[in-house]
C-alpha cells in the first residue's frame, strides 16, 4: 500500500526505527509493536480506503482476527477526505481529526522562556523524570505507568541509536517541559510528544523548545521538512504557527478503548 498520509507514514518510519513490525496486505497495513502491546497507535490497522457503508463493523473484524486477545482497535485511515464518521461517537468509538503541520524553515518564538535551561536528556535521573512529566496532568485512565514507561523507553532507545534527540526545559533541576525529534523518512524528521508540566504553563517553554529541535534537525539531522500533529482545537497548536509551522493536511483515527 502506497501510504499518502504525511503522519502516518512518519508515524510508521518512526514505529520501525523502534523495531516494530509493518505488514502490508495491499488495501491496509498492519503495524505490531510486540514490545509494547498496550500501545494503540503502534498497533492497529492503516486503511487506505475504507470503503462506503458500515467500514467500521468489517475493519473492526479485521483488527479482531490480527490482534486476537487486544482490548482495543485502532483504525488510522490514510485518505480521509469523504470518509463518513457521523455515527461512531453513537457506536462508542472515540474519534480524532487532527492537523498534520510542518514547516522548512522556524524562527524564534515572539515570547520565548527565560531563566529556563534547554538541553538534551542525558542519564537515568533526566528519565526517570520524563517519565513522571508524561504522567503529570493527566486524567485519561487508559494513560497507564506501565505504558508510559514503555513508550518513553523507547523514545530513549532511539535517541541513544542515534536517530534524534529529546530536548527537555529544566527549572531548578525539574523537568517541566519536553519534546522529541526524529529522522522519520527521506529529507523527514518528526516531532514526538510535546508536554509542558501543568504547573509550568504559559512561560514559553513549549515554543522554546520547539524552536530548539527544529534547529538542532535542520542543521544536525540535515532533514529539509518537519513535522507535527496537533490536535487543531487544543492551545498548543499556535505555539507550533508562533515559530513558523503551517497546516499541511487532516489526519484521521478511530478507536475503540478497552472498558475499564
Amino acid at each position: 500500500m502506497d501510504v499518502q498520509s504525511l503522519g502516518f507514514r512518519t508515524d510508521i518510519a518512526l514505529l520501525e526505527h523502534d523495531g516494530s513490525v509493518v505488514e502490508d496486505h495491499g488495501r491496509h497495513l498492519v503495524v505490531r509493536t510486540p514490545h509494547n502491546p498496550t500501545f494503540y497507535w503502534g498497533n492497529f490497522l492503516l486503511l487506505g480506503d475504507p470503503g462506503s457503508g458500515d467500514w467500521v463493523s468489517r475493519w473492526l473484524e479485521v483488527s479482531a482476527a490480527e490482534f486476537p486477545g487486544a482490548q482495543h482497535a485502532a483504525l488510522g485511515i490514510d485518505r480521509p477526505a469523504g470518509v463518513d464518521t457521523s455515527t461512531l461517537a453513537a457506536a462508542g468509538l472515540t474519534v480524532e481529526r487532527d492537523v498534520t503541520m510542518t514547516a522548512t524553515a522556524v524562527h524564534p518564538p515572539r515570547h520565548g522562556a527565560t531563566g529556563v535551561e534547554l538541553r538534551p536528556l542525558a542519564g537515568d535521573d533526566d528519565w526517570s523524570m520524563q517519565v513522571e512529566l508524561s504522567l503529570a496532568g493527566e486524567t485519561d485512565p487508559h494513560l497507564t505507568r506501565e505504558f508510559s514507561s514503555r513508550r518513553d523507553q523507547s523514545y530513549r532507545d532511539l535517541t541513544e541509536a542515534g536517530h534524534g534527540r529529546w530536548f527537555g526545559a529544566f527549572l531548578d533541576g525539574a523537568l517541566a517541559a519536553s519534546l522529541g525529534i526524529f529522522r522519520a523518512g527521506e529529507g523527514l524528521a518528526r516531532f514526538q510528544h510535546v508536554k509542558t508540566h501543568p504547573d509550568y504553563r504559559a512561560r514559553g517553554l513549549a515554543g522554546s523548545l520547539v524552536h530548539l529541535a527544529s534547529r538542532f534537525a535542520l542543521d544536525e539531522l540535515e532533514v529539509e521538512r518537519l513535522v507535527m500533529v496537533a490536535d487543531p482545537d487544543y492551545v498548543a497548536i499556535r505555539v507550533y504557527r508562533s515559530v513558523g509551522f503551517v497546516d499541511a493536511e487532516p489526519q484521521l483515527q478511530v478507536t475503540k478503548l478497552p472498558e475499564l
